[in-house]
This record gives structure tokens, C-alpha cells and sequence, in this order.
């Protein structure tokens, strides 16, 4: 039996299916249950600090159970297991395994190698691995949403991030496979799916002749055309390749959501330049006002990093006209930490205090939840499409679901079930979800 406990972006999660998958294969079951697991793993994350400390926090609680029971093994993976490689074997004396996230094909043998008295170690990146031909185990799945990976690694050197350092260079799936995983899916009893990519609109995909490719615009109109009934949403988008194409696709089908997740990280030209985001603040405005200009009612969420190196206080004002321009529906927003290894790292100083990175971090999390309220109270009266996605957290009673903006909208369950579309007037709000009666 295997356990895994998973750790940052949707990437991550979608990474822990394939995971799965390969175990599976190998004669493994999975575990909710630790203590019963006899291979323990943790798919981690190295964008931020704190998430290495929640890993490293999450080893101390493993290595009493370790201890009591030497015989299971326990295996780091994923970025945090790229970026520290055989070295974890040192800090963190009780980790059997250190895979990479190109490398889980590799873990069977590994983990036989570990049995054995030998530590495990594959943190190899690759150039062509996609895990196309694999079939991702949907673990603690809703059974209506599910994640379809369609790049790997990332070509955009932003000068703050370990991602190129920890994935590697940013390679297409072949569009056939992604397409071919929609329908499964499909005829699963799935009912909505997200593309993912570290940048999914630099997708492009060639075959080996190299008299056919696809595009990401292209792509999305092909898994739109899997089924009128099932949804389709993408991330991460990124502003320099965002083209009217992708908009166009959106509008012309129904099943693409009009949402976009694209972030901005700064609202400053000059924090944006040391960043080395290839765009400035007009050009980011730029794409929104297209945005809103071929689909009105499209809903925007955003990244943003706060306290950057060299970020003045007219920067972080500009951040703050920039949050009240665009009038987010969502935003994840964190306190810059530096990351070893990154160009940041290397030649800019870490020179905005804590002090001063929290009280900012604070003032925009606060325009937020206030504007987000503001744009929530604009819905009341207005009609969405929801696709019901399970039970409210807080009555059987009540089914959520998101709409096609991606807002969170809470209604009587009524004779309705998980992965139904339900016709919903909003009626009320709370501070981040919409409130709704059913209309069908």
C-alpha cells in the first residue's frame, strides 16, 4: 500500500494522479491511512518557502512513525526533490526515495533498490517526458472536475521563480492524447476539465514531420468539440502570449468558460522589468481591456507577489490602482521569498523588510476581499449556468458548484445530484460565494 500527501500548485495534484498510475501498475493499492502505508510519499512544492517548511514539518511527524516501523519507506518527490536532489538524503535522514518530477516512470525500480538497503534517486530532467501515454488515477477525485495536463516545465526565465530549475524546459503533449483523455473522461461521468501547463498559451505541438501542429487556441477548440456538455477551463495563462485567438475560441463555444486565470505579480513597470515578466503594466492593461471588450462578462483572477526586491512604495501603490482597474474575482497573493538558485536570488537583494512586506500583503488582501464583495453584490438578480459539484461544506442539503466565471454559487439540492448543470438566480452573497435559488 502506498499513502501520498500533495503540496502546491494544481500541477502537483495532477503530477500525484500519474504517480498513481505508475504504483497501480507496479502492484500498489493506495491508503488514506499513513500508518497502514508501507511506501509514504509527498509530492512537494518549491515555489515559496514556507511550503518547503510545511514539508520539512510534515518528515518530523513520519520520522517517529519510521522509527517504530523501519521497515516502511518514505520518499520525497517533485520540485522540492528536484531542487535539493541527493543532498535531502542528508538533511532529511529517514527519506528512502528522492524522485524528480521527470522520473516517476523510474519509481518502481527505485523503490525496489530501497528495499533492498540501497536509497533511491532519479532527479534527472528531461527534454520529451509529457507522461502522455499514461492514465491518471483520479485520487480523492469529486468524480465531476478533473485535471488534464497539457505541457510540462517552462521556457519563461522570470527572475524570481525555481520552476525552469525544478521542471525543466517546456515541452507540448501531443494533442491527440489530450483530446483522447477528454472523452475518457467524458464518458466517465465526468463533466468539466482544466488544461494545465505552467503557461498553457505558449502551447504548441508539432508531429515528428513537422507538417502539422496545433496551437493552444487550436487545442481548446478540439476539446470543446469532445462533448457540447463538458466544460473546459485552462491554466495558467501567461499576458505575453494571451492572443485573440484563445478569446475567439471562448466565444464561439458555449462549454469554455469565461474565465482566465493571469497573473500579473506586480502592478509596477519597473518591479515588473527586474522580474523579467516581458511585459510592462500597459501591455498587461492592454490585454485586459481586450478582454473585456470581447467578453464582458469574463471572470479575472490573478497571482500577485508582494515586497519584491527593490519595491518602493509608489511601486506597491501602483499594484494597488492596478487591483482596482481590473477589479479581480480572485486573487493569490504572498509576501516575496527568495529562492536559491534564481537569477533574483543571485543579483538583487531581498531588501523589502518583513515589516514592510506584511503591512502591504494586508492592505491588498483587504482592497481584495473588499472589491471582490462589491463585484459579488453586482450579481445579485443575475442568472448563471452551475454545474453542481457536490455537497455545500455546510448542509446536505445544498449542492455548489462554480459558474463559468469560476465564482462559488451554493443552491438547494432539490431532486438535483453531483455533475448536473442547474439553471441558478443569486438571491444573496457571503464574502466569497454567491447565494442562489434554482430556476429550472
Amino acid at each position: 500500500k502506498f499513502y501520498i500527501e500533495t503540496y502546491g500548485c494544481a500541477m502537483n495534484f495532477s503530477d500525484t494522479e500519474i504517480i498513481a498510475s505508475v504504483l497501480n501498475n507496479a502492484g500498489f493499492s493506495s491508503t488514506d491511512d499513513f500508518t497502514g502505508a508501507d511506501l509514504i510519499l509527498i509530492n512537494t512544492c518549491s515555489i515559496r518557502d514556507n511550503a518547503e517548511q510545511k514539508v520539512r514539518k510534515r518528515l518530523t511527524d513520519f520520522r517517529v512513525l519510521k522509527k517504530a516501523n523501519p521497515g516502511k519507506l518514505i520518499g520525497v518527490l517533485g520540485c522540492m526533490a528536484e531542487r535539493l536532489k541527493s543532498k535531502f538524503l542528508d538533511e532529511e535522514k529517514i527519506v528512502d526515495l528522492v524522485v524528480g518530477p521527470d522520473a516517476y516512470r523510474d519509481l518502481p525500480k527505485l523503490i525496489a533498490s530501497a528495499d533492498e538497503g540501497e536509497k533511491g534517486v532519479n532527479v534527472l530532467l528531461s527534454r520529451e517526458e509529457t507522461y502522455a501515454d499514461i492514465s491518471p488515477v483520479r485520487l480523492n477525485s469529486n468524480g465531476v472536475s478533473a485535471f488534464i495536463s497539457i505541457t510540462r516545465g517552462c521556457n519563461n526565465m522570470c527572475s524570481f521563480c525555481v520552476v525552469p530549475f525544478t521542471r525543466g524546459r517546456e515541452r507540448s503533449r501531443e494533442a491527440h492524447s489530450i483530446v483522447a483523455e477528454a472523452k475518457h473522461l467524458f464518458n466517465q461521468g465526468y463533466r468539466e476539465v482544466t488544461l494545465l501547463g505552467q503557461n498553457v498559451d505558449s502551447y504548441l505541438w508539432k508531429n515528428e514531420e513537422g507538417d502539422k501542429q496545433v496551437n493552444f487556441a487550436q487545442l481548446l477548440e478540439m476539446v470543446a468539440l469532445v462533448n457540447p456538455m463538458l466544460r473546459v477551463r485552462f491554466s495558467t495563462s501567461h499576458p505575453k502570449d494571451l492572443t485573440d485567438d484563445v478569446l475567439f475560441a471562448i466565444i464561439k463555444h458555449h462549454n469554455i468558460c469565461n474565465h482566465i486565470h493571469l497573473p500579473v505579480q506586480s502592478g509596477s513597470s519597473s518591479v515588473l522589468e527586474r522580474m523579467n515578466r516581458t511585459y510592462d503594466r500597459d501591455w498587461y492593461m492592454e490585454r485586459i481591456n481586450r478582454i473585456k471588450e470581447l467578453i464582458p462578462d469574463c471572470g479575472i483572477s490573478t497571482d500577485m507577489i508582494i515586497g519584491f526586491c527593490g519595491e518602493k512604495e509608489e511601486d506597491h501603490l501602483q499594484t494597488v490602482s492596478m487591483m482596482e482597474y481590473v477589479k479581480y474575482n480572485l486573487a493569490y497573493v504572498y509576501k516575496y521569498s527568495e529562492r536559491p538558485g534564481t537569477y533574483a536570488a543571485k543579483q538583487f537583494a531581498d531588501n523589502v523588510s518583513e515589516e514592510i512586506k506584511s503591512r502591504r500583503l494586508s492592505e491588498i488582501v483587504d482592497l481584495q476581499r473588499r472589491m471582490q464583495q462589491e463585484e459579488n453584490i453586482k450579481e445579485v438578480g443575475k442568472e448563471f449556468e452551475v454545474l453542481a459539484e457536490g455537497f455545500s461544506k455546510r448542509s446536505d442539503e445544498f449542492l455548489s458548484g462554480r459558474n463559468s466565471q469560476s465564482k462559488m454559487v451554493i443552491f438547494p439540492k432539490m431532486n438535483f445530484k453531483k455533475g448536473d448543470y442547474v439553471n441558478v438566480r443569486i438571491v444573496s452573497i457571503t464574502s466569497a460565494t454567491l447565494i442562489g435559488e434554482v430556476i429550472n
